[in-house]
């Protein structure tokens, strides 16, 4: 289900060249619905993929860094991107959060939607804290984080659902340099990938006061 607990890199280079498109292209319905009325700036995006939510930022004036494990989907991406004439406002990124931190402070948003950092005490658990710390180092001040996990109560426990840092999680490491402008479980406003039952996301966006 993720890159971690997949493989990695190859893992996800192989499923996407399993099918000419993996996903739908359109962006993730909570970063529309959240982000619509923000100004633009500089964005990060969080495990972009095939660069829905990363061309869809871009059209609306954003500078986006879009950062993914995969070769193959960062390539799609930036066809995309290209077809669209945004090829110069998206920077493509080939690389992990969880070994590579984004620069600090250099963001007004910084959008992960479904990203895997793992919380419990096996392999991986202190690279994903100190992945979730940079995320939040990311944000500017007066910018904006917005975390969006499945509804672990609508996720079959085989996915190991709560062994990965959910929105509720990073709400509980915000401090008052932060203000939660959202949190909350909300269904979502389109169709779960194929052969999931993802029917709700739990939705976090905080500004970074200071």
């Amino acid at each position: 289900m993720t890159q971690q607990q997949t493989g990695g890199a190859a893992f996800w280079d192989e499923r996407y060249r399993e099918q000419e498109q993996l996903f739908s292209g359109n962006p993730n319905g909570v970063l529309v619905t959240d982000v619509a009325d923000l100004p633009p700036g500089q964005a990060l995006d969080v495990g972009c993929g095939e660069g829905g939510d990363a061309v869809w930022l871009a059209q609306r004036g954003w500078h986006v860094t879009a950062i993914d494990i995969s070769r193959v989907a960062l390539e799609r991406a930036a066809r995309t991107a290209r077809e669209h004439g945004l090829g110069e406002r998206i920077s493509w990124v080939r690389g992990d959060p969880t070994t590579t931190p984004p620069p600090a402070r250099a963001f007004d948003l910084v959008s992960a939607h479904y990203f895997p950092l793992r919380r419990d005490a096996g392999s991986g658990a202190e690279s994903g804290r100190g992945a979730l710390r940079s995320l939040l180092d990311a944000v500017s001040p007066g910018g904006t984080l917005l975390f969006v996990g499945h509804d672990p109560s609508g996720v079959d426990e085989s996915h190991e659902p709560h062994a990965y840092y959910q929105p509720d999680q990073v709400a509980e490491l915000l401090d008052d340099d932060w203000n939660v402008e959202c949190h909350e479980t909300r269904a979502r406003t389109s169709a779960p990938p194929e052969g999931t039952h993802h029917t709700h996301d739990v939705v976090l966006r905080a500004r970074r006061r200071r």
